[in-house]
């Protein structure tokens, strides 16, 4: 089974690269971050003529996730427990094909003298309460998406420049290494462990044209769904086409 994590930074925006991409690499699974609509503004009907079923947890202008598969998807959660109170559409999780799949767009954090990294924080103790319940299932689970987490030094062009962003701050990679401490294998570098290859380039300062990534979009396995792993990579020729999100797709593949 193969499975796609994609931060698409407007799915509305960039359709024609996205369902390009998709029917010329046929994926089982899709998990499309930053949608940036909501669920009644989400192309449904384009994917649905490419042989996708759909779930969709958007958000009007900000956010949004969504789950597109070749199979049925099943027993759908939209959102984290843990706050009444979050509005924000970040979270959807479903059970395909024998897995347990979740589709997830952490926040990013900036600017760290805000509201907002805290809100990363707590949102990340959340994933960690969710991630450590998903065990329990005794089933392959996934958790793809966009992280807005830098793990390690060498997943970044220059560790210098990033230190005291919220991606890279030492609480948040902590937080990011707990959840493998529970037992999750990040699937990329458990492959690719001399590799050093991004999956985001800021649209600033032709960070594309100078190769100055930072790679933030992970796959996190449990111990059932490492068992079956066989391949992650990242695919960076979407980067340069036109209207061109900002991030790549990821792909796994597992038996």
């Amino acid at each position: 089974m193969k499975i796609v994590t994609w931060n698409v930074n407007s799915v509305n925006a960039r359709l024609p690269n996205i369902t390009r991409w998709i029917a010329a690499n046929d994926p089982d699974v899709v998990l499309l971050q930053e949608l940036k609509c909501m669920d009644d503004g989400f192309p449904t009907e384009a994917f649905e003529e490419l042989g996708y079923n759909v779930a969709v947890f958007g958000q009007k202008s900000w956010n949004g996730v969504a789950i597109l598969s070749k199979h049925d998807i099943e027993d759908i959660k939209k959102g984290l427990d843990g706050d009444d109170t979050d509005e924000q559409s970040r979270y959807i999780e479903a059970t395909i094909n024998g897995c347990r799949i979740a589709g997830l767009y952490l926040p990013n954090g900036n600017p760290i003298d805000t509201e907002k990294y805290p809100y990363k924080l707590k949102w990340m103790d959340r994933l960690y309460a969710r991630a450590q319940e998903m065990l329990e299932l005794n089933i392959p689970v996934i958790m793809g998406g966009d992280y807005n987490i830098i793990p390690e030094d060498r997943d970044c062009y220059d560790p210098h420049a990033w230190a005291g962003d919220a991606l890279f701050k030492l609480e948040s990679r902590q937080k990011f290494r707990a959840l493998e401490h529970l037992g999750y294998t990040e699937a990329y570098r458990a492959l690719n462990d001399n590799k050093v290859e991004y999956s985001f380039w800021d649209y600033q300062r032709g960070s594309w044209q100078k190769g100055n990534g930072i790679r933030i979009d992970h796959f996190l396995l449990s111990p059932e769904a490492t068992d079956r792993l066989k391949n992650c990579t990242i695919d960076k020729m979407p980067r340069g086409e036109d209207k061109a999100s900002d991030h790549v797709p990821v792909i796994l593949e597992i038996a």
